[in-house]
């Protein structure tokens, strides 16, 4: 049993790529040379804010929708995005962006902002060395500004990815640079660092339990731009998997003054060989 395990760990970043559900941290591994990886989910926050708007509440994401393509046997594109961003309001303050708001009681729904990526397996991992990789993607802003829930700002983040697996334990960490657009200003943004770290381990052969604590930091000497600030989120769940289909469910915990006090998130993966690579 336990060789097992350690066997589903090795050889899970095959079935890794996109945003690795119910974790946010990329694993350098892609999904393979024409493989195309589809993620559905949803998640729910309990106390979560939009600065920009001064709205806070509870917001349900559903469904959260991923898919990643296998253009190598090293690179892959993603796009992520949702159909559906419904938000409870309990409390309104004065924001920059509240005169905007076009508003009827006390909910308000949007699209989620769609991101489109690309991740390059740079050095694979060996018995002694990690493997190590790149992602760089671009947030294009699908959420209305009108409903609170989007700031029409675009955002950028280019990150260097690095992951080992050691015994049954999978070990993953992320370290880049954010550049977020001002809502309130044109032509201004602000420059955040990101990063992530994650923990995957075996527990029977087709069960991991996972762990991860991921998000952005603002340094800016300033108050940042709303929208802009420190958030970070702490994530613990478990996933099972059974041939290329992937269950998963983890409980959310905001780190931040600015994040959701704590959420829920569960979800599906699925992996199908679509095409032969030229």
């Amino acid at each position: 049993m336990i060789l097992a395990a350690v066997l589903v760990v090795m050889t899970w970043p095959s079935l890794a790529g996109a945003q690795q559900r119910p974790l946010v941290t990329e694993d350098p591994e892609t999904a393979g040379e024409g493989q195309v990886l589809v993620e559905a989910g949803l998640d729910y926050q309990h106390g979560a804010e939009f600065p920009a708007s001064g709205l806070k509440g509870n917001l349900l994401r559903v469904p959260l929708v991923g898919v990643s393509v296998g253009v190598s046997s090293i690179a892959e594109i993603q796009i992520d995005g949702g159909l559906i961003n419904r938000f409870s309001i309990t409390e309104r303050v004065p924001a920059p962006l509240s005169s905007s708001l076009s508003i009827d009681g006390d909910n308000t729904s949007s699209a989620e902002d769609l991101v489109v990526g690309a991740k390059v397996r740079l050095v694979g991992e060996t018995a002694t060395r990690p493997g190590f990789g790149v992602r760089f993607a671009t947030k294009l802003p699908f959420s209305s500004p009108e409903s609170g829930l989007g700031q029409d700002t675009t955002e950028f983040y280019a990150s260097l990815l690095a992951a080992k697996t050691v015994q049954s334990v999978r070990m993953v960490f992320n370290f880049g640079l954010g550049m977020l657009g001002d809502p309130t200003r044109v032509g201004i943004q602000s420059d955040v660092l990101t990063y992530g770290v994650s923990f995957a381990r075996a527990a029977t052969a087709s069960a991991e339990v996972v762990a991860e604590l991921n998000g952005r930091a603002n340094f800016s000497g300033d108050v940042p731009p709303p929208g802009t600030e420190s958030r970070s989120m702490l994530r613990l769940g478990a996933r099972y998997t059974r041939g290329t289909v992937r269950a998963d469910g983890a409980l959310l915990f905001g780190v931040t003054n600015s994040d959701p006090a704590f959420g829920v998130t569960a979800g599906l993966t699925y992996v199908f060989n679509a095409f032969r690579v030229p």
